[in-house]
């Protein structure tokens, strides 16, 4: 049962798995049905989100210490949940966000490794009892995810610094996620062509909610 008024729903994957170009799909196609639904990403999503998201993606890939980094986003989060996320969601609009908790145990639980146990642990003190009804895990092979990323405009950001280790460590990351969480993530294969992706989210969300 939901602790909320409508559905919380993400979308989570490593660098360059087009989750961010599925956000917006289903945005549109909730809109069309009638649906009020807001769309926020993290880090970011508030004015102070959104300059903690600044010190993150940009500089050098050193310039944090994992367990900085692991504060910075939550302190992001946080900000997030209690401005937009929990005010939307008790006014009954559906939430679509762009990352949440699962990203920290990807990125910094298992890419940095800080462990999966203080991670869940940050997250709990973070948002609470607060989880997503439903997460969308977009699995690629992080070497064709950091390819595709490599052929978008304005450079890389610093993520997209850290090498091949770190990714490989964040996708089996999300495997982890994926099978500890078999009620609640779906996921998605990103080779897959853009429409048919877009409909099976579209199916799920449909099913899963009785829209």
């Amino acid at each position: 049962m939901m602790s909320h008024k409508a559905p919380f729903i993400t979308f989570e994957g490593g660098e360059g798995c087009g989750k961010s170009t599925q956000i917006e799909i289903l945005f549109r196609h909730l809109l069309q049905v009638g649906i009020d639904v807001v769309s926020c990403r993290e880090p970011g999503g508030t004015k102070g989100a959104e300059e903690i998201r600044s010190l993150l993606l940009h500089g050098d890939g050193e310039r944090w210490t994992p367990t900085t980094e692991a504060l910075l986003m939550s302190a992001a989060r946080a900000d997030l949940v209690e401005k937009r996320i929990l005010p939307q969601l008790e006014q009954g609009n559906w939430v679509l966000c762009d990352r949440f908790t699962d990203s920290t145990l990807a990125y910094q639980g298992f890419g940095h490794g800080l462990g999966y146990d203080s991670i869940t642990a940050l997250n709990h003190f973070t948002v609470g009892t607060l989880k997503p009804d439903l997460t969308f895990i977009f699995q690629l092979n992080p070497e064709l995810g950091l390819a595709r990323t490599a052929l978008r405009e304005g450079g890389k950001d610093r993520y997209e610094q850290f090498d091949l280790s770190f990714h490989t460590k964040v996708e089996k990351g999300y495997e982890e996620i994926l099978k500890k969480n078999p009620e609640r993530c779906v996921g998605i294969n990103a080779l897959l062509d853009i429409e048919m992706i877009s409909q099976m989210i579209f199916e799920e969300v449909c099913q899963r909610f009785e829209i």
